[in-house]
């Protein structure tokens, strides 16, 4: 949740629009969200909101929330793995909105992000969907880049 007052941009891929495949460092692998992962993803996404950007609950919360939310599908989180564990995060709902990107601090600038989003980019559309959408802060100017270069516009 971002703080009162902050200013937020929301973004949207249009589907119809041509996108490229993701490509995914050698070493780097997708896979899905288990229960098993569960607290290696709330890991992942307290260290990347640590420094602002968003927030987590306690993991407890956030696990029984996000199972208990309509919008939810295991399928829909997108995580990338390396032989240390999980360097990357793309929880989507089924709305066709990504909730949270995150990539581990070891594994940024590597295209893990753009390769996570563009997989969510063509998942969305094999479902039928026709556009893409996300939230984000405005002063997070490295993601609203990483966006914008993978056809995302400010909506």
């Amino acid at each position: 949740m971002p703080a009162p007052g902050t200013k937020i941009f929301r973004m949207r891929k249009l589907l119809g629009d041509p996108f490229d495949s993701p490509v995914w460092p050698p070493d780097v692998y997708l896979t899905e969200l288990n229960p098993d992962l569960a607290g290696e993803v709330h890991d992942l996404l307290m260290l990347g909101y640590q420094n602002g950007g968003g927030s987590v609950a306690p993991f407890q919360d956030w696990w029984s929330a996000l199972l208990s939310d309509s919008e939810f599908d295991p399928s829909l989180c997108f995580l990338a793995r390396d032989q240390q564990g999980i360097v990357g995060v793309a929880q989507c709902w089924t709305s066709a909105f990504v909730k949270d990107l995150v990539v581990h601090p070891r594994r940024r600038k590597q295209g893990i992000g753009a390769s996570l989003l563009l997989h969510a980019y063509a998942t969305f559309y094999h479902r039928g969907a026709s556009t893409v959408d996300l939230k984000v802060e405005a002063e997070n100017t490295s993601a609203i880049q990483l966006y914008l270069k993978s056809g995302m516009q400010i909506v």
